[in-house]
């Protein structure tokens, strides 16, 4: 099993959602986030006054899937989150060792 964490631009979540349910793939966690990467932020102006904004808003979405679905996954993701811009996002693969559906106590690719 892996586990696929994807940070991407917050109005990109429906459609990564989308991307990932048509083939078949849904569950998943989503969390608020912010960070920077080169998009290194930007300036605004608040009445009158500049000031930097370091951390932007993103989405970071964590899905565990099958080590076969992984690079379907991974190409939905890509394909559907991206802009073409700067600051369109990361995904990370790593392992997982174990996995337990707390209700039904079914372990490791029965419990995904």
């Amino acid at each position: 099993m892996k586990k696929i964490e994807a940070i991407i631009k917050p109005f990109k979540l429906d459609d990564v959602k989308d991307a990932l349910s048509e083939k078949g793939i849904d569950g998943m966690t989503v969390t608020e986030v912010k960070g920077h990467g080169r998009q290194k932020g930007h300036t605004e102006l608040y009445r009158g006054a500049e000031y930097v904004v370091d951390f932007l808003p993103k989405v970071k979405l964590e899905l565990v899937v099958t080590k076969d679905r992984v690079d379907e996954a991974v190409a939905a993701i890509c394909e559907a989150a991206a802009t073409g811009k700067v600051g369109d996002g990361k995904i990370f693969v790593s392992n997982i060792e174990q996995a337990v559906r707390i209700r039904t106590g079914e372990r490791d690719e029965e419990a995904v």
